[in-house]
């Protein structure tokens, strides 16, 4: 059988009931706000600077760029604990590597993005990952279809949780460093930025836990463990980032896991090859002080914190269907 080719993504199925409504999401900025959750705040003392900043229609790694710059230090010098999305008012904690010297007071920047509303030092550099989650508050507009049926998922969600797919975001646009990471892993196409390399291997390994993720839910099994199931620290199931090493379940989750493994054998056999080690992801996404409100009969808006590394688009994917405005292509 021929490898598959990965140009398109699948519609990984939902696990409540199609709404059939829909709304617009992300007609401006303000629409989607994101607070970041740091691990612990700065503690006052350290080689580093870490910075509170708010940015609004700029991306992470621009406004990165920009700090260094203005701190007069190497891009590599500047840390964050997350990407955060662009078309959206986030506030995020930046850490530059500043041991001597006087500090600067970069409160002071002025830029039409991005602004720094406080400083303070610390030990450590800020690195991806460092960051309890986020906190979400989003503005749906443009509201049509059965209200009741939306309450009806939100309800759902609060009480038993949504997939907890990689979105988009994560196969960047169009799918594409599904089939580049493909490509790459069967040495068809050659990386040599390691942080396209390492785009292209996370876009490979959510795709096949999306995949597993996917199946259970097609097999009737939302909300339900499989035995064999490996469950994390709270007791609820999770799915394969898949890697070297033998897979961790047993038993009929073994099989399903192995099942959609065979189906995808060169992407996993190349993360394999590239040196990944298995690790888990928890099955379920659980949106913690859910709320929402109608503000009016076309607008819905949501509050809710998630973890860090869980998408608030899987959670808006269980309540309706969303389209954001046409932008123009970004550099």
């Amino acid at each position: 059988m021929d490898d598959p080719r990965y140009s398109t993504l699948p519609h990984w199925p939902a696990a409540h009931p199609a709404s059939g409504a829909h709304a617009t999401l992300k007609r401006l900025n303000e629409d989607f706000i994101v607070t970041e959750l740091p691990l612990q705040p700065p503690s006052g003392e350290g080689e580093h600077l870490w910075l509170d900043v708010e940015k609004n229609g700029a991306n992470t790694a621009f406004v990165a760029q920009q700090l260094a710059r203005a701190a007069g230090v190497r891009d590599v010098d500047v840390g964050y604990a997350g990407l955060k999305d662009r078309h959206a008012l986030t506030r995020q904690w930046f850490s530059i590597h500043l041991p001597k010297g006087e500090t600067p007071d970069l409160r002071l920047l002025q830029h039409p993005e991005f602004t720094v509303l406080g400083q303070r030092r610390h030990a450590r550099k800020l690195r991806p990952g460092d960051l309890q989650g986020n906190r979400f508050r989003i503005v749906l507009r443009d509201v049509t279809g059965d209200r009741d049926a939306v309450e009806a998922n939100l309800q759902a969600v609060a009480s038993r949780g949504a997939p907890n797919y990689f979105g988009a975001q994560r196969f960047g646009h169009g799918g594409d460093n599904v089939e580049r990471g493909r490509a790459m892993l069967a040495r068809e196409l050659r990386v040599r930025d390691p942080k396209q390399k390492g785009l292209y291997l996370s876009a490979v390994r959510a795709f096949v836990f999306n995949e597993v993720l996917a199946e259970r839910i097609r097999r009737g099994l939302w909300g339900r463990t499989l035995p064999g199931d490996v469950m994390d620290e709270v007791g609820r199931p999770t799915g394969p980032l898949w890697g070297r090493g033998r897979v961790a379940t047993t038993d009929a989750a073994q099989a399903l896991e192995n099942g959609v493994a065979e189906r995808h054998a060169a992407l996993c056999g190349g993360m394999e090859y590239a040196g990944l080690d298995q690790e888990r992801r928890a099955l379920v996404a659980y949106p913690a002080d859910l709320s929402w409100d109608w503000p009016q009969d076309d607008r819905l808006v949501l509050a809710f914190s998630l973890p860090a590394g869980t998408y608030a688009t899987s959670v808006l994917d269980e309540l309706l269907r969303t389209t954001e405005p046409e932008r123009h292509a970004e550099s």
